[in-house]
Parts: structure tokens; C-alpha cells; sequence
């Protein structure tokens, strides 16, 4: 139990109706009594939209007072924000939070909390009110303005959090403690409104709902003003960003309106839907100063019949047709993508059509996975008689063909010269940097640390299957 401890009442002053206050009070009383600052330790599992929103619980945590740890033993509230997208997702936070048992029963004023997409599914959140009577508090996707409250009432009352509502609109004005390095996030919308067969997202994350764009600006400047070199937008469709706005605005205007800010900055977005993709936002791209030319496309599937069952709305010809205008209005841009195997009744000719997709066009990268059912969707349904080391066999044989064809392209690029955002200081250490290309490669180098965060022009001189390496140029 955490302990009834009313701090706010302890130096005979009125408790602040405003939670987040409420808690930063009930912190300072606990410094004052102990000397140590009460620390958290958060964790996001799952994408890139799960980080941003990692960045935003962090900050709230941050101005109610909580410091930070990188360790969970020492800490004293432990956040995890969970992905339900593939069942392996859910195991892994479902390990973690048993690992806590432990740690909770030697010291029973430790706060667990759970969020994110995996609490909002009902199953999930039933098996942790269940099974895991030493969490704490457990709430869904929308609801990270509500965490102030939730741990007061669960300090003042001792009893379990469990909130499932959904947010209609996307959340304003939240803090974010944003990770290190010159990269940050910026989501621009909420929810999903495809309902793919496979995808569990709609249901987790809700509804789409787009963000003002003079909110999106704002947020944008700030970023760029704390010196971050590399911003990407954020949406599960950014390419059906305008929904519901009083204002039209859709993506392709609010990628001019922000490439018009000056500075020295990239600006990336994903996820892209090849549905909503059209030739005006390769326009746009084609035109801009900032937009890096390198698009995040997932294509899922080569085979028309599987993307019909998959609900994804193209065939395999719109998305070759986007590719060529593309390539012929951009020179140079390249494409990385995300693949499916082994949707439920897939054939072996649906995966070869889908090899010969990417063979024809040629992705820099490829993300690859194996279908994960999720219940609740429409394909968790669906005959699926192949069996699992059939898929498996397939899998392995989709990584050799995206093997080759990835360390073609990084071999054409030898010779030439990159714009490189340097990032970190290389694997080797020592005076080894990497960073990223425009089309989103890992680049190797030698250079000084004070490299890092600022942008470098790199002779390509050779190459891996997984990156590329080159010389820095003075």
C-alpha cells in the first residue's frame, strides 16, 4: 500500500484543488522530511508515437517534481507506456511488470503505473486488475492529462486506479521532457479511422482527430528554438491530417506552412498511408527547403488479393504509380517500407508478388514481421492455414532479398557526398561518430564529439548491409 501520508495538511496549509499541484506539494513535503527527491523511472515500449507520448508523461511527472532514474531499483514511482500492436508486445510488458513483484513487496510505497495502448484493451486491463493486485494505476491512450489526479486519488484514497475513457480531441499544452540529442517528435494528429484487418491501433488509440495547425506551429518553433536539428511529424495517417478542423488545412498545407520557417533543420513525418499519399504532397516535397527526400511508404503486401483482405484500400499499381512520379519529380529520393508475412491465408504466389514488389522498387530500408492475430480485429477471424514454419520460412527468405537489395543501394552510394546529421558517438568510441542521411541511413565517420547535434558533409567510401561509411569533409 502506499500509505496514507496527507503532506498538504502537515504544515497547516489548505491542499491546492489543482492536482498537479497537489503532488508537487505532497513531493516537497517528502524532501523536506527525508532530503532525497522521490524518483521515477519510465519506459515506452512500441513506436515512434508511444516515445512522443513517453516525452509528454515524463514531463508531466517532471512538474509535479519527480526526478529521474535509469534504474527501477531506486525508484519510487515506475511508469510503463505499453504497445499492444503484436502480441510479443504485450508479453514483454506483461514480464516486466511481473519482475516487479519483488520489488514491490520490499518496498510497498512504490507506485506502478501502467498506460498506452495495451491498458486499453479490456482484456488487458482485466488480467492486470486480476492478476497483478500490486500495480497501482492502469489508464488508456488519451488520458495522460489525468495522471495528476490519478496519483492523488490513489495517495489520498489507497485504493487502485483503473480509467478506460477515451480522449475525443487531442491533448494541448502538456509539458514534454524530451529525450537527448538533436531529434525530436511531433505528433500533428490522434487515432486511426482505417481499420485494417490486422490492426489493433483503431481500437486502442481511437477516432482521428487532427491538431490545430497553429498549435502544431507553436509546438514546432519551440522545438527548433531548443536547438533541435530534426523534427518528425507524427500520425498514424498523417496524410488524412485535416479531419474535423474548422479551417481547411490538410497535410500537404501543413507542410508548406512549416517549411517556410527558416533555420537549419530536417522535417520528416510518418506514418504515410499509400491511400492518401498523392501527387500534390510529392509536390510539395519536391518544392520544400527542409523536407528530407526519403518517404516512410508501408505497403504491407504485393499481392492486390491480401491487400484487399487487409482492408488497405490500393492496389499494387497505385503504389508503383505513386513510386515513379515520385522518382521522377524528386531525383534521388528513396523509400523505406513496412512488409506482413504470413496474413492469414496468404499463398506462397501472394509472398512472391510481394518479392517482386520490392525488388522493383528497390527500399532502402524494409521493416519486416510476421503477422501477429490480434483479437478483435477482423482478421483474427480468418482462415490461416499455412503453417507457422512455413511463414517463417518466408520471413527468411524476404530478409535475404531486402539483404541484398539494401546493400545495393548503400553500395551506389559510395563516391558520393552526404548530408549527415551526426547523432552519437560511433560503436567503436574513440573519435567514431554516426549519424543519419536524408534517406534515413546510418552514416559512419571519424570526427570529434563536438560533432554531434550539428550537420556534416560525408564522403561516402564504403559500405555495409546495415549502413554506410565515409570521410568527413573539412
Amino acid at each position: 500500500m502506499i500509505g496514507k501520508y496527507n503532506a498538504l495538511l502537515a504544515d497547516g496549509k489548505t491542499p491546492p484543488s489543482d492536482d498537479g499541484e497537489w503532488v508537487r506539494r505532497w513531493n516537497e513535503a517528502y524532501f523536506e522530511r527525508t532530503g532525497r527527491q522521490r524518483l521515477a523511472y519510465t519506459h515506452s515500449f512500441g513506436c515512434q508515437q508511444n516515445a512522443a507520448d513517453g516525452e509528454k508523461l515524463d514531463g508531466i511527472l517532471a512538474s509535479m517534481g519527480f526526478g529521474f532514474t535509469g534504474r527501477s531499483e531506486e525508484a519510487d514511482l515506475i511508469l510503463f507506456n505499453t504497445c499492444a500492436v503484436r502480441e510479443s508486445a504485450e508479453d514483454r510488458v506483461f514480464g516486466n511488470v511481473g519482475a516487479l513483484k519483488n520489488q514491490k513487496r520490499s518496498n510497498p510505497n512504490l507506485m506502478i503505473v501502467l498506460c498506452g495502448c495495451m491498458t486499453q484493451r479490456p482484456e488487458a486491463a482485466e488480467k492486470l486488475r486480476n492478476s497483478y493486485p500490486y500495480v497501482d494505476i492502469v489508464f488508456g491512450t488519451g488520458a495522460m492529462d489525468r495522471l495528476p489526479a490519478f496519483l492523488r486519488e490513489r495517495i489520498e484514497s489507497e485504493r487502485r486506479v483503473f480509467w478506460s475513457e477515451q480522449s475525443l480531441k487531442p491533448l494541448e499544452g502538456l509539458p514534454a521532457r524530451r529525450a537527448g540529442g538533436p531529434k525530436a517528435w511531433l505528433p500533428i494528429m490522434k487515432g486511426c479511422d482505417n481499420f485494417c484487418s490486422y490492426c489493433i491501433v483503431p481500437y486502442v488509440r481511437g477516432r482521428e482527430a487532427s491538431r490545430a495547425p497553429d498549435e502544431i506551429e507553436k509546438e514546432f518553433r519551440e522545438i527548433l528554438s531548443e536547438g533541435y536539428r530534426e523534427v518528425t511529424l507524427l500520425g498514424q495517417n498523417v496524410n488524412s491530417y485535416g479531419k474535423g478542423l474548422s479551417e481547411p488545412v490538410r497535410f500537404p498545407d501543413l507542410l508548406k506552412r512549416l517549411d517556410r520557417i527558416d533555420g537549419d533543420y530536417w522535417l520528416r513525418f510518418m506514418t504515410s498511408h499509400p491511400k492518401d499519399a498523392t501527387k500534390g504532397l510529392i509536390d510539395v516535397i519536391a518544392k520544400s527547403g527542409h523536407l528530407c527526400r526519403h518517404i516512410h511508404l508501408p505497403v504491407q503486401s504485393g499481392s492486390d488479393r491480401v491487400l484487399r483482405e487487409m482492408n488497405r484500400r490500393y492496389t499494387t499499381a497505385d503504389y508503383l504509380s505513386l513510386i515513379a512520379y515520385a522518382r521522377e519529380r524528386i531525383p534521388g529520393i528513396s523509400f523505406s517500407s513496412d512488409i506482413i508475412v504470413g496474413f492469414p491465408g496468404e499463398t506462397r504466389e501472394d509472398f512472391e508478388q510481394t518479392l517482386d514488389l520490392i525488388r522493383r522498387v528497390g527500399y532502402s530500408q524494409l521493416y519486416t514481421f510476421l503477422y501477429s492475430r490480434r483479437s478483435g480485429t477482423r482478421a483474427a477471424d480468418f482462415p490461416d492455414p499455412v503453417p507457422a514454419a512455413e511463414k517463417s520460412k518466408w520471413f527468411r527468405e524476404l530478409l535475404a532479398v531486402q539483404q541484398e537489395i539494401g546493400s545495393r543501394f548503400n553500395e551506389s552510394l559510395v563516391g558520393s557526398v552526404q548530408k549527415v546529421l551526426i547523432d552519437s558517438v560511433g560503436k567503436e568510441g574513440g573519435e567514431t561518430l554516426a549519424g543519419r542521411s536524408e534517406a534515413n541511413l546510418i552514416v559512419e565517420t571519424k570526427g570529434s564529439s563536438n560533432l554531434i547535434g550539428r550537420f556534416a558533409e560525408v564522403k561516402i567510401t564504403g559500405f555495409k548491409n546495415w549502413a554506410v561509411t565515409g570521410e568527413l569533409l573539412k
